[in-house]
This record gives C-alpha cells, structure tokens and sequence, in this order.
C-alpha cells in the first residue's frame, strides 16, 4: 500500500483531510474520491501488508511492537464505578482499524433502533436522521461490504438488497438452526462481510491475507487509493484540531520526530468513539473545554453493548458433532414487554481451553477482583475444568443495547494524552434489563442445556458509541444531523461516535451506511461551493 511522506502532505491543500482509516474513514474516503474530490487519510498506526494475518488479541505489551502490529500502542484506562484499572483494549492503530480485527459481523438494525414509536418509545425521542432516510445507505453498504447470509424471519422490513447467499456451514450449525426452529425460535443465517463467500476460511478475529473479509481496509481505503484521488500519511499522530472557534483551520501533526500543520478545506474526524472524543477534548487552543464543544456533550454519553456469554449443548448427535462457526442469529429476544434487549449471535469460537481463558479473563477484568492483578492467573484452573466438561458445545452472546448516559463519558489522561480513558457507572435501569435479558434467555433455550457464562455484566470494549452524539439541539448534541459539529462549519464526524443511542445490533453497517451518507453530504456542499464560487467570478 503506497503512503506519501508527511512533507509532501502538508506541501497540498487537501479538499477533505480524513483523520483515521477504519470503517467510518475508510467508507468515507471511498465515498468522497468516488465524487471526484481529493483525500488525504491520516491514520496513527502503520500501513500493513496484505499478508497480516496476526489477530487483535496478540499481547505484545511494548508500544512499539504492538504500533507494528496495528494495535493501539497503550492499554486503556477505565474508571468503573469508581474503580480504576488498565486494560488491553480491542483497538485497532493502522489501517483498517478495529475493523481489521473485527468478526465481521454486520447487521442492519431495526426500525425502533432509530424511530420513535408509541408500541416502543425511542430513550432518545428518535433519531434526527430516521429509518427510511438510512435505509438506502444500509442497502448499499450491504453490497459494498459483500454481506452474506439469509434474511431475518421475523423483520418486518423489506429483505437487505444486495445481500449473497451465507457461506458454507458445518452440519452441526444446520442441525442445531433446525433444533431451534422446533422450539419455535426463528434462526437465521448471521450477515458477515466476505467477499468469495464460497471459499471463505473465515479469518474472523483476526485480519485477513486472503482479501476475502471486507473491512474498512479492503472495502474503503483500498479503492479509494486505487481512484487516484486519494493519498494516506500513515504512523502520524494528529495532536490538535486547530481552529478559530468558527472553523477548523489545519490539523497539528507529528511523524517521525517533525511535527507539520496540514489544511484542506473540510475535516472529518473518523477515530473512532473513544479516539474522536478524546482528541476533541484535547483540541484545546481556542477553549479549554476543547474544540466542539460548547454543549459540554463531547465525550458524554458513551455506551457499550452488554455482552451476555452463554453456553448451549444441542440435544441431537448430528449436532453435537461439531465444530460450529460463526453461523447462527436469531432476534426472537430483541424485545420483550417493552424492554430494549438485543441480537443474539452465534461466535464460532470452540470452547477450548485458551477460549475460555480469553473471555474468563474479561470478566475478571470488569470484576472487583481486577485490583489484585496476581489472582489473575488463577483463572486457568475453571478454564482448564470448563473445558473438559463443556465438550461439544456452541458459544453465543447475547448483544444487550446500552443507553446513552451523561456521566459515562471519555475523559483526557492527566499522565499521558495518549492513553485512551474512559469513566463508566452502571446504571440501575441497566441492571434491572440485564436481569430480565438473562430470565428471557434461559426461557427461550429452556428445551437446551445451557450455562450463562457471566455473573458480573461484561462490557463489550469492542464496540464504544456516542460521544459525538448527533442531534438537532446545539444545547443537547454536539453534531447536526449531517454529522457537521454545530460549532465548527468545516468539521465533519463519521465513526460510531455520531450515535445518540447503541442498537442492539453490531454497529459495524450503521456506521459504514452513514459514512456514505456523509460522504454525499460533503460532495454536495463542495459543489454548491464550486458553484457559488463561479457565480462570483
């Protein structure tokens, strides 16, 4: 992948100057050079090779080799209920992003995700951008990311167009799909990004040598790159969003030990809900609060999704054979007396020893037993029983929508600007629906053995949302509904930040669909520019 040098990129002035390179960047920049206008992608990590095949779980802990990698160099930082810990986080640096790494699950949400209505109220009154206005963007994401699978039984909506048939499941997936059919559960073939569905070795969890799993890399920066319209500065660190409180007037950069101002005449800010958040509050040259940030809202409202792990044995010897895969989902839970649940979704993950070492390991990390780091190791010893006595068994989550609340916020580290921090409080409506989520799953399996794998909620560190939250109030939001900051005119959001609400479903196709909504957006307000500029003249 060919990269400018930091020297010529601020020798140019840029049309759109994209800060970050993963889904929402990558689609963007895609999108933008798809109308003729010029790109130049910033991104914090390395370009990589397309024969990476290293996963996002990789635990090198120096900062130089996991930048190498395309790993966030530092461990979070999250302060919950009070307590503070350090964490490895699922975070991409490089090219791609996170989306790298993702499992490449991609899901169109529901109606009621983003519409109010009187059977199901929206927490926000509704999104400022609704349903029926997304739901073209949602189809063309569908056939630029090669989404395969079969259409959810019980949606009410029109089938995904552009949707390919599902890749090529084991016939213990087939057999235990058919077991739930018979306790009238309505599964379906889960939407997943690969491109030769046919031949698909499934390198979820882990990026992709094969050009095969369609990411923010693959299906964005690469054709954009391709079109000759746009460039990418890798390993460059944006430090500050410099503006006049009015505009944004170049980025403050640093790369290879030199540090440059670049400039174009529009901004778009695509680093990621944590990454975005962190950098607006950072961008403190013309107020302390940071650039944007007149509401107070930037960093606020941050959500996750509630991972609810649990462990199912099919009742028949054709499904027990195994090995099952990233291949079952089912939305009979998503609702329930009102209540907002969620997606539930097979892994395709075994449960083996290093398996369950990984995720034993998350909820001791979100457990008040994460102050004393020396117990951790003591978690192989259930890994090491679990899996003797779990066999032949599938892994499924429960994906649980969270709410947008104020005190959970992105803050800045006081010791060192880099690290990503975060203050997260659970909240009491939150508990109560997890209770009724877990009551709601045992039912649904009641005719399967099954095991619940957390007692402790599991935050979904994957999957942050909504610090940039989208709205039509400048008191409330900290973006208009085109994803333009209400304070600053050239600056644009478009990664998962821009969410007022978490869905319950993976957020990975929202966020591609509103990238390329944005991206009509800008091309739009640069050729009423263009025009007005000629009628000048």
């Amino acid at each position: 992948m060919q990269t400018i040098s930091l020297s010529d990129a601020q020798s140019q002035f840029w049309d759109v100057i994209i800060i970050g390179a993963g889904m929402g960047g990558g689609l963007l920049g895609r999108r933008l050079t798809d109308h003729g206008l010029r790109v130049l992608f910033v991104e914090k990590g390395p370009a990589g090779y397309d024969t990476d095949s290293q996963t996002g779980r990789d635990s090198p802990v120096t900062p130089e080799a996991r930048q190498l990698r395309g790993i966030w160099p530092k461990p979070a930082e999250m302060r919950l209920s009070g307590v503070t810990t350090q964490f490895f986080g699922p975070y991409g640096s490089g090219v791609g992003g996170s989306s790298i790494f993702y499992a490449a699950a991609l899901e169109r949400p529901e109606r009621h995700d983003i519409d109010d209505s009187p059977d199901l109220p929206h927490p926000t009154g509704g999104w400022p951008v609704g349903f029926d206005a997304l739901q073209p963007y949602f189809d063309e994401a569908t056939a630029l990311l090669h989404l395969s699978g079969t259409p959810d039984p019980l949606s009410p909506e029109p089938d995904p167009k552009g949707l390919k048939p599902p890749i090529t499941a084991s016939d213990a997936d087939l057999a235990l799909m058919q077991e739930m059919e018979n306790s009238n559960l309505h599964p379906y073939r889960l939407h997943v990004a690969v491109k030769h569905a046919d031949t698909c070795r499934q390198c979820f969890d882990r990026k992709c040598r094969w050009n095969c799993k369609m990411d923010g890399r693959s299906a964005g920066v690469v054709p954009a790159l391709s079109s000759g319209r746009a460039a990418l500065l890798d390993n460059c660190e944006v430090r500050e969003i410099l503006n006049d409180g009015a505009t944004v007037t170049g980025l403050l950069v640093h790369a290879h030990d030199e540090t440059a101002t670049l400039q174009g005449t529009r901004y778009a800010l695509c680093a990621g809900s944590l990454g975005s958040a962190r950098l607006m509050l950072a961008s403190q040259g013309h107020s302390e609060k940071g650039c944007a940030n007149s509401s107070d809202w930037v960093g606020r409202g941050l959500m996750f999704h509630i991972n609810e792990l649990f462990v199912l044995w099919p009742k028949t010897k054709s499904a027990r054979t195994g090995p099952f895969g990233k291949a079952v989902s089912l939305r009979d839970l998503y609702t329930a007396q009102g209540k907002r649940f969620g997606l539930v979704q097979s892994l395709g993950l075994d449960v083996s020893y290093g398996n369950i070492v990984y995720f034993l390991g998350q909820i001791f990390d979100q457990s008040f037993l994460r102050r004393f780091r020396r117990l951790r190791g003591l978690i192989r010893i259930p890994a090491l029983v679990a899996s003797r006595l779990f066999g032949k068994a599938a892994v499924f989550v429960g994906i649980m929508e969270d709410l947008p609340y104020p005190e959970n916020r992105v803050v800045l580290n006081s010791d060192d600007p880099e690290v990503l921090t975060f203050e997260y409080e659970y909240h009491p409506e939150l508990l109560e629906r997890r209770k009724a989520f877990r009551r709601a799953i045992r039912k649904a399996f009641r005719k399967h053995l099954s095991f619940l794998v957390s007692l402790q909620p599991v935050l979904n560190f994957g999957h942050p949302l909504g610090t940039l939250r989208f709205g039509t109030d400048p008191a409330t939001s900290v973006l208009r509904p085109d994803c333009r900051t209400h304070d600053l005119d050239n600056l644009y959001v478009a990664d998962g930040s821009f969410m007022p609400s978490s869905m319950g479903v993976n957020p990975s196709l929202t966020i591609a669909a509103n990238a390329l909504r944005v991206g009509d957006l800008i091309a739009k307000a640069a050729k009423q520019k263009d025009a007005k500029d000629v009628a000048a003249e």
